[in-house]
């Protein structure tokens, strides 16, 4: 290929308009170590400080009643002087008022020195390359994030945090805890941070901050005024309340309310709760009434997570950007995360047969999301449609998946979502074998697609898998004794982790190995021909080759 010939660009990999402005970087991008903003070790340490503070008023209680609300303290009869026995009277009983001073204004030293220092020693850099954090005072650790291998940017809002304007910052990494958090930045510093680190991961370069760059004394000075700014910000967010809007762009899905609580209520978990249920009762009636009992706890705690997925899905929205799919979601705790180009790894759209009358579905991911294995918040950043009706599921995956042609979405949604149909495309699994898959085995099968491979299952809860072959790591045949007799296999695609499993089984075993040569073809040229992880490069994407485009 000579430098005259243009380069194709992957399906699905954004391009940069020629007229796009070069935007220049923020000032914490320039590659120099930047600190937190100054109220970070308040929230960060939030814990300590609750504890510390119900202490105090855990041992002060009747003197602060005593004070703010006399008219609920009992009255002593002969007028007889209420003694509380607490320690401020302790103290003063004893003389030791100057002592107890000294004590309390030497915790007080100790708390602002240990906030300052961790303050202090929280350090962060963005560069061409990475991103760095420093943290610790006694036990010193740094992290770092390669920019070409990020998977994603998130911002989280705590309650708290939201009404004095600050945000946690974190660059999703490829690997289990590889997580790099910026805790914590104003919400203005953030969205720029953010927009900056998404520019040079898509493999742009940034513009020079504004000015030029401080060196020496002059550097000083401006870290200085740069404290002083965020001390500043600090207080105005202080006072002023939450901070202003961040600019979105608009949602192409909008869940209703009443929607989002019929589909928790709806869901999966009311099986258990009606089979435990069920159980109690008949052993309320034919056994002891004490039985009964036991239903509170678990009313209780369905009720708590029918609660808390109903507040986490809340104000969502899914948009695309330039840089990727933007998903909000939390009515408390906000989360906004950006995910770019070729960062989904598989997609799975599932139906409950509760949902199945009122035509819901939800729509889950396999990323890579950087936590640990036991981090329970995993699951909230593998959803990215919680319940949306048929024309909601077309919009999701036209962002998931925009190299779909429009013929192809027919086959997709009726054909994949909702078959069988006449005329069906997927391979099945044969009738021989209908005792392996007594409800669903009609269902049961897979398709070959240009860009993908299509698993369809499930009759009761169905189901359809896509996986991409550019992210396909690897595909497998299985075969055991029984499936020998029959000669039937089972055919699974192998990609990280996440709740999309990807196995189908009881094919025939011819159609399972002419899945399998041409799975592995495809998913070969593909995986060289992609370069949607730095989708801002597309003059660097290599030219297909022949056995690519055969």
């Amino acid at each position: 290929m000579t430098e005259s010939e243009p380069t194709a660009t992957p399906p699905g990999v954004p391009t940069q308009a020629p007229d796009e402005p070069f935007e220049a970087r923020s000032d914490l991008s320039d590659g120099e170590w930047h600190r937190m903003h100054p109220l970070s070790p308040i929230f960060r340490g939030g814990i300590f400080l609750v504890v510390l503070v119900g202490i105090v008023i855990a041992n002060l209680r009747d003197r602060l009643v005593a004070i703010f609300l006399p008219s609920l303290l009992p009255e002593l009869p002969d007028g007889g002087e209420w003694n509380s026995g607490d320690p401020v009277d302790w103290v003063l009983d004893h003389g030791l008022l100057l002592a107890a001073s000294l004590a309390a204004l030497g915790v007080l030293v100790l708390v602002v020195g240990g906030f300052y220092l961790s303050w202090r020693f929280h350090t962060f850099r963005i560069t061409d390359d990475d991103v760095e954090v420093r943290q610790g005072i006694l036990f010193r650790s740094q992290r770092r994030a390669p920019l070409d291998r990020v998977q994603g940017v998130n911002l989280t809002r705590p309650l708290v945090a939201r009404l004095v304007g600050l945000v946690k910052l974190e660059v999703v990494g490829a690997g289990a805890d590889a997580n790099v958090k910026l805790e914590y930045l104003s919400t203005s510093s953030a969205e720029r941070v953010r927009a900056d680190i998404l520019r040079l991961a898509s493999g742009r370069q940034l513009a020079e901050a504004a000015g030029v760059a401080p060196s020496g004394a002059a550097a000083s000075g401006s870290r200085a005024r740069g404290v002083s700014v965020a001390v500043s910000e600090g207080i105005t967010g202080l006072i002023a309340g939450a901070e202003g809007p961040a600019s979105e762009p608009e949602s192409v899905v909008h869940i209703p309310p009443g929607r989002l609580i019929a589909s928790q209520v709806l869901g999966g978990g009311t099986v258990a709760l009606l089979v435990m249920t069920g159980v109690a009762i008949a052993g309320g009636i034919w056994g002891s009434p004490w039985v009964l009992l036991g239903l509170i706890p678990a009313l209780l705690g369905f009720g708590a997570y029918w609660v808390s997925q109903i507040l986490k899905s809340l104000r969502y929205s899914i948009a695309p950007t330039r840089h990727g799919l933007r998903v909000t979601f939390g009515l408390f705790t906000t989360v906004t995360e950006i995910i770019p180009p070729g960062r989904v790894h598989a997609i799975e759209v599932r139906q409950s047969i509760f949902w199945r009358p009122f035509g819901w579905w939800l729509i889950k991911i396999n990323r890579l999301t950087g936590r640990s294995a036991g981090d329970t918040a995993t699951d909230q950043f593998t959803t990215v449609l919680p319940v949306g009706t048929r024309a909601d599921v077309e919009r999701v995956l036209r962002l998931i998946l925009p190299g779909t042609r429009d013929e192809e979405w027919s086959l997709l949604f009726d054909h994949g979502i909702l078959g069988p149909r006449d005329e069906d495309p997927f391979s099945q699994t044969p009738r021989r074998a209908w005792f392996i898959r007594p409800l669903s085995w009609r269902r049961n099968g897979f398709l070959v697609s240009p860009h993908a491979l299509l698993l369809r299952r499930g009759q009761i809860w169905r189901s359809l898998a896509i996986f991409p072959f550019a992210r396909m790591q690897s595909v497998g045949l299985h075969q055991g004794p029984l499936d020998r007799s029959l000669r039937v296999a089972s055919l699974r695609p192998h990609t990280v982790a996440g709740p999309v499993y990807g196995s189908v089984a009881a094919l025939d075993r011819d159609d399972a190995l002419a899945a399998f040569a041409d799975v592995t073809a495809r998913a070969s040229a593909a995986s060289t021909a992609d370069r949607s992880h730095r989708w801002a490069e597309p003059d660097q994407v290599p030219e297909p080759t022949r056995e690519a485009t055969s």
